[in-house]
């Protein structure tokens, strides 16, 4: 089966139209973008700008896998939710304006919750707001990080909205000290989108390290996410370095030869 391997384009860092050439040249089939700030913003990117921006990408012959709408949103925390909730509804609007169906988010981590309280404001967010994306056909992406799989995975399954899905960041369960081949066991079938970035953990420290070089096991990683079904996007995300026009060019050779 041919992968399909895409690229998160502010992994570039460059602008985004250039960071779209980029991907097209270095022969991606998708890409991923923020829509958190600048041109890329909902309140400042229009219709006209929005339509405009699809046929730009769609010329180039990609496709858009998802969007990624982290604004700092904390579920467990009512009044950080009730201040950002409407420019996530406007981030969601946007990603079905721009040709995605997925967008991607950190909730905030669970932490220390004694009395439960916490995880009861987490759920009941991820709820409503997971009712909300699925009323637009969207789904909405927790990205994995301090959570383990099995405890996001109860987060998710107590929500009870089929508007909620994970975006799975294998180098994250790394470099946080998870076993990530179990973590991908327990949140299927709610993986709808996967990062592919690597890490190593090593004396307790955690670095993000080019793909192929690092802690997870790509050729199993892929095959074990394949078996299960899973047919959507590998995105590239590169986030340190001092080459990243490079690094993405060899992880799309990289994952092209598994």
């Amino acid at each position: 089966m041919k992968l399909n391997v895409g690229v998160f384009v502010d992994g570039f860092r460059k602008p985004v139209a250039e960071g779209l050439k980029l991907a097209a040249k270095l022969g991606a089939d998708s890409f991923q973008v923020y829509i958190t700030g600048g041109e890329m913003l909902a309140a400042t990117m229009g219709a006209a700008q929005r339509r405009e921006f699809v046929k730009r990408y769609q010329d180039l012959g990609l496709k858009l896998s998802a969007t990624c709408g982290d604004f700092g949103l904390n579920f467990g925390d009512a009044a950080v939710m009730q201040q950002k909730e409407p420019q996530l509804k406007a981030a969601i609007q946007q990603t079905v304006d721009l040709g995605a169906r997925i967008m991607t988010t950190h909730i905030g981590c669970v932490g220390q919750d004694p009395d439960g309280s916490r995880e009861r404001t987490m759920v009941a967010n991820l709820k409503r707001l997971g009712d909300y994306a699925q009323g637009m056909g969207v789904t909405l992406a927790t990205e994995t990080g301090l959570e383990s799989g099995k405890r996001l995975r109860g987060l998710l399954d107590a929500s009870g909205s089929k508007g909620i899905g994970a975006n799975f960041d294998p180098a994250t369960r790394v470099m946080n000290g998870f076993d990530h081949p179990q973590a991908v066991r327990d949140l299927y079938p709610f993986i709808v989108h996967t990062h592919a970035k690597d890490g190593v953990r090593v004396n307790g420290k955690a670095a993000e390290v080019p793909l192929g070089e690092g802690g997870v096991d790509f050729p199993k990683y892929v095959a074990l996410l394949t078996g299960l079904g899973y047919q959507g996007a590998f995105t590239i995300e590169r986030e340190v370095g001092d080459d990243p026009v490079g690094d993405i060019g060899r992880a799309i050779r990289f994952l092209r030869a598994l």
